[in-house]
């Protein structure tokens, strides 16, 4: 675990990734010989190891959201959890293990295995901009992609908002349910955002043991990290074809379907105690969570709302 404690300890904000992208390049440069490290204009660093026809693929992200993390930051480590924690401050401090532990196992699998391709995206947390500028070209040999960028235990990620990432062929040969895995849907991240921009092999998303995820009370469970380290090397040494699927939107305008309700039930909620809100105060408070909309969509959508509301208790006057 010193290799994980020691990506805890290196603070890596979004934009601000400049010691964790030093780390991760010296670290592999000092541990795997024969890998191939570049990096893009965005600063996602790109990793090949070996010669192959195609290859088994890890990405994750090395931004992290937490604000706190002292000078004196260090991890504190029982037989099941680790956590962050700063003795000056008498206080709690998050890991930033979203992505760190998909950081770790993706270096740890670099590592062990003779031919296999990894990518580190900068920024995803604000947008999943290191992944949006991505060189797509680099995945085309790729059998299919692995992200371990989800908190828990047990979500297999297939579909993000209804669109899917993976075709059925490879969520079986995945032999999930041997690791307390299943499929669900989730959440945006790097894997959708490569699925939109081209890549025609299958991707999923998984939980890798931090919980409490963006808040300086998250912690990982080591326990559950390491299975899910254990259920990707089942995948690599097991899954030895290539997986192809196609990417098919389930974009309604510049959302997805379920984005789009959750957001109108948003409106709703904050039209009833705020009449008078706009479109760019909506956006302020909710444009990280739906970072494709612009004000003029908030307002549009403030609009409709209020207009159907106006309906509504016109009908009430009438009857």
């Amino acid at each position: 675990m010193e290799l994980l404690k020691t990506l805890y300890s290196i603070y890596s904000p979004s934009g601000g990734e400049k010691k964790m992208r030093r780390f991760i390049k010296r670290c592999i440069m000092n541990n795997i010989p024969g890998a191939e490290v570049t990096t893009d204009v965005k600063g996602n660093i790109y990793v090949t190891k070996g010669k192959a026809e195609s290859y088994p693929c890890i990405v994750a992200h090395i931004d992290q959201v937490q604000k706190n993390h002292s000078k004196d930051f260090i991890c504190i480590e029982s037989k099941e959890v680790i956590f962050g924690y700063s003795p000056k401050n008498h206080r709690q401090e998050g890991l930033g293990a979203d992505d760190k532990n998909g950081i770790w196992i993706a270096l740890k699998c670099l590592e062990k295995y003779d031919h296999m391709k990894a990518a580190f995206f900068v920024e995803e947390e604000i947008g999943c901009r290191g992944s949006s500028q991505a060189e797509i070209a680099f995945f085309e040999d790729c059998k299919y992609i692995i992200q371990c960028d989800r908190r828990g235990s047990s979500d297999l990620i297939t579909s993000i908002s209804f669109t899917e990432l993976c075709s059925d062929e490879f969520i079986k040969a995945t032999d999930c349910e041997l690791f307390g895995y299943k499929p669900n849907d989730g959440m945006m991240t790097d894997v959708l955002e490569l699925k939109e921009r081209g890549v025609e092999v299958s991707c999923i998303n998984m939980s890798c043991g931090y919980y409490r995820p963006h808040t300086d009370e998250e912690f990982t469970d080591k326990n559950d990290l390491l299975n899910c380290f254990a259920f990707v090397q089942h995948i690599i040494e097991n899954c030895t074809d290539v997986y192809p699927h196609k990417y098919e939107s389930a974009y309604y305008g510049n959302l997805y379907w379920d984005e789009l309700e959750e957001l109108y039930m948003i409106a709703e909620d904050v039209l009833r105690s705020n009449p008078d809100v706009t479109g760019e105060e909506l956006k302020d408070w909710y444009g990280y969570y739906f970072s494709r909309l612009d004000a003029s969509d908030y307002q549009s959508i403030i609009d409709e709302v209020r207009e159907l509301n106006e309906s509504i208790n016109d009908e009430k006057d009438i009857a």
